[in-house]
């Protein structure tokens, strides 16, 4: 990944609290500034739960389900370097990147369905896999699309 600001690399999008910004730009910011950094890169979808409410709002209509769902396969790179991690012992960070992309890229399937169908919310989210075949795996995100409004 590549910061917004300095330009500089770094490992990943999961190596630190936003998707744009080092670690090193972060901690010049300001507490509100930082606030916005987080909020705006992390909480893209702030109304998503997995329970069947989100405090401070009430269920105005159900719109059914939706779902996210996404094959990955790992490459021959990518299984020798974890088999070699292995080895070693504790997290495999290659496979625990490649675990987040993919659940990642079925959340965010999920979300675009529900806004397509009209919802505000997602309620009752949820992650099941499936392995298709030896290195092949689906990854389903689901749950309830919603409309809200806050609590008077």
């Amino acid at each position: 990944m590549r910061c917004a600001q300095c330009d500089k690399e770094y490992p990943s999008k999961y190596y630190f609290k936003t998707e744009t910004l080092c670690l090193d730009c972060y901690n010049r910011m300001d507490s509100e500034a930082r606030k916005q950094a987080i909020r705006r890169d992390l909480m893209k979808h702030p109304m998503t739960s997995t329970t069947f409410t989100i405090e401070g709002y009430r269920i105005t209509r159900q719109l059914g389900v939706v779902r996210g769902i996404t094959v990955r396969s790992r490459s021959i790179f990518g299984t020798i370097g974890g088999a070699l991690q292995t080895l070693v012992g504790g997290n495999i960070p290659l496979f625990t990147e490649l675990c987040e992309k993919t659940r990642e890229e079925a959340f965010e399937i999920m979300a675009e369905h529900a806004e397509q169908i009209g919802a505000n919310a997602i309620v009752g989210v949820r992650y099941d896999t499936t392995e298709l075949m030896d290195g092949v795996t689906e990854v389903l995100c689901y749950g309830t699309a919603v409309m809200v409004e806050p609590l008077a």
